[in-house]
């Protein structure tokens, strides 16, 4: 029983390395990008088109893994199971990343830290503070690599029926992966909407160097202000 549940543990550890392995390495598109792709659509429009992607895309990573639970022989489920959900996280962070960028508050610091900022605001479900670069600093250490685990381990749990061969399909595991991006992402919508920078306010020509300058967000809304007073 102890050495099942060390070998679950390590199993975890390793799907948390992987996801932090991975995430600086996600593709985030800049506001400049965003408002170039949806042209004439506010921050709410983007946010469902973003939104509409992602869980289209974790939807279909669930279907994969949900098809080969349906085979006779499923040897690599476990490893299967990992892929999924290393897959879904990648999904998820890059949508967090981009509704970040469209509601004016994305994190601040280099590549690397904004990947964290942004990994722990998947594990925590929630915006990141970009005005307390503290917190930042402190999401690279062991608290983040703790709530990531407690994250993949929830994920894991939801997902465990997909290891029963012939009850879960390709169907249901794309209906609980999509349910699950959707709810992470209202979720992050919810607590973005009250710190927004002003849509009209975001300057269309931004680049996504000058939008990631440590401090920049919060640089940002103090310009705004004293340019609007």
């Amino acid at each position: 029983m102890k050495r099942g549940g060390k070998g679950a543990r390590k199993g975890v550890s390793l799907i948390v390395d992987r996801i932090i392995e991975n995430a600086p390495r996600v593709p985030v598109r800049d506001l400049a990008t965003l408002r170039k792709q949806f042209p004439g659509l506010g921050p709410e429009q983007i946010a469902d088109k973003l939104v509409a992607g992602a869980t289209k895309s974790s939807a279909t990573v669930g279907a994969g893994v949900g098809a080969a639970a349906m085979l006779p022989v499923p040897p690599a489920m476990p490893a299967e199971l990992a892929a999924e959900v290393v897959g879904v996280a990648s999904v998820e962070i890059k949508l967090i990343a981009e509704l970040h960028e469209v509601y004016g508050l994305r994190a601040p610091g280099n590549l690397k830290e904004r990947a964290a900022a942004y990994l722990t605001s998947w594990s925590e479900e929630r915006g990141v503070e970009v005005t307390k670069p503290a917190s930042l600093n402190f999401a690279l250490g062991g608290q983040m690599r703790r709530e990531l685990r407690q994250q993949v381990l929830k994920r894991t749990v939801r997902n465990l029926p997909n290891l029963i061969p012939f009850l879960v399909g390709a169907a249901v595991g794309a209906v609980m992966n999509r349910r699950d991006t959707r709810r992470v992402a209202e979720k992050i919508r919810k607590d973005l909407r009250e710190r927004q920078v002003p849509w009209d306010a975001l300057p269309h020509h931004m680049s996504a160097e000058e939008i990631g300058e440590p401090g920049s967000p919060k640089a940002l809304q103090d310009r705004l202000r004293h340019d609007g007073g």
